[in-house]
This record gives C-alpha cells, sequence and structure tokens, in this order.
C-alpha cells in the first residue's frame, strides 16, 4: 500500500533516487581523495551517504516512517562533514559546492517527506 502524496509534495522514489543520485557521484570523487584522507574522512563520507540511502529504502517500506526520517535528517547532517574535504583542501570549490547542493536537495526532500505526513496526521 503506497501513500499518495499531496500535490508538490517530495515523493518516496523521488529522495531515494537524490540519495542514490548523490552516491554514484560523492564516491568517485572520494576515490580522488589523497590516501591520508580516503581510509579516514573519505571512508566515513562514504559509509554516511550509503547508510543514509539504506535509512530511505526502509522508510518507503515500513509504516512507521516518521522515526526513519528523522534519523535520515540526522544521517545527513553527519555528512556536512563534507565542507571539511574542502577546509582540508581535498576537493576544490566547485566540487564542495556541487556536492553540498545534492546534500541540501536531499534534505529539502527528507523535511519535505515528514512536512507532508505531519500533515496528513492532523
Amino acid at each position: 500500500m503506497s501513500e499518495c502524496p499531496r500535490p508538490g509534495a517530495p515523493t518516496t522514489a523521488g529522495v531515494v533516487e537524490s540519495c542514490h543520485a548523490l552516491l554514484t557521484w560523492i564516491i568517485p570523487r572520494l576515490d580522488d581523495f589523497p590516501r591520508a584522507r580516503r581510509f579516514s574522512l573519505g571512508a566515513q563520507l562514504e559509509q554516511g551517504v550509503l547508510e543514509l540511502l539504506r535509512v530511505l529504502v526502509q522508510a518507503a517500506y515500513t509504516r512507521d516512517k516518521d522515526p526513519l526520517l528523522r534519523r535520515a535528517n540526522r544521517d545527513l547532517e553527519v555528512l556536512r562533514l563534507w565542507r571539511a574535504a574542502h577546509e582540508l583542501r581535498v576537493i576544490g570549490m566547485r566540487q564542495y559546492e556541487h556536492g553540498a547542493r545534492l546534500m541540501d536537495d536531499v534534505g529539502r526532500q527528507i523535511g519535505g517527506w515528514l512536512r507532508s505526513r505531519q500533515a496528513s496526521a492532523s
């Protein structure tokens, strides 16, 4: 049984696809990290995006979505350590900005999904 989203509300498939796009974009960038950062910062970022995707897929297939969506929001906040990659000069400004935009897009969709669920519950 799937939910019927309100017009303009993010779809489950949309946020999962956006997270998948983030994953497939970020992994090649992480492969280019210097060795000293690839196995610390790079590994944490990769694991974080994979976990975020796992939580979003899980939320799509469960009735009690709200705790998973709140967890996805927290997981995404941890991924903001992407900024540290720029501050440590591991990535350039353009890569940082593009990755940050992808993360912001996922965050907006998660927030919209939560708001649409709260609106339908009231």
